[in-house]
């Protein structure tokens, strides 16, 4: 507590406000101040809401990271990331789940196993950001299909989510969405067609 005054006191009274600064603590840096947001869908594709607002936001000054991790076609990958407003970073995967069919990936190793790496990567890039604190909002755009596919981890998720250092929100969207990380959340949108 800081008490301000316009009074002076006299020498022999200081001693009322004694601070001892003998015992160091090993401050560890807080990990979080933002919260977790997670838009749940029936279907996928329903969240050009979010990226509404990721756009605004950058708009507004904010710094906005949003991952798009099934998504694809423009061959991005994390090298090649596109800016939008001068503070939106934009990144899809270089290789991604949405310019096949599943029968097609099933079916050719090569494929699958493109898809994979393009994805993890993503998913190795945004742990990174997650504990940079450089952005203040970050969207992982159907992370939980990721971890549905088996790509990404769901504890590997949930234990960065924990040690996250970011001063806005995390922003999660999925169809299919497990429940330890529902008990994360500060807040749930369920989006209706």
């Amino acid at each position: 507590m800081l008490i301000s005054s316009s009074n002076t006191y006299p020498q022999e009274s200081l001693d009322v406000v004694n601070i001892n600064t003998t015992k160091k603590r090993n401050l560890k840096r807080f990990a979080q101040n933002g919260q977790i947001q997670i838009y749940q869908s029936s279907y996928r594709g329903s969240y050009s809401s979010v990226i509404r607002d990721s756009l605004r936001n950058a708009a507004l000054g904010r710094k906005v990271l949003l991952i798009q991790f099934m998504k694809g076609g423009v061959k991005q990958g994390v090298d090649n990331a596109v800016k939008l407003c001068g503070n939106l970073t934009w990144i899809r995967s270089s290789h991604s789940f949405d310019q096949y069919n599943c029968e097609e990936i099933e079916n050719n190793e090569n494929l699958k196993k493109s898809i994979h790496e393009s994805t993890f990567e993503l998913w190795n890039f945004c742990k990174k950001e997650l504990q940079s604190g450089e952005n203040d909002q970050i969207i992982l755009d159907e992370i939980f299909f990721a971890i549905e596919m088996k790509i990404i981890d769901k504890d590997d998720l949930i234990s960065t989510l924990e040690n996250r250092f970011i001063s806005g929100d995390v922003i999660l969207t999925g169809t299919d969405i497990p429940k330890d990380l529902l008990l994360m959340a500060n807040q749930i949108t369920e989006l209706r067609s």
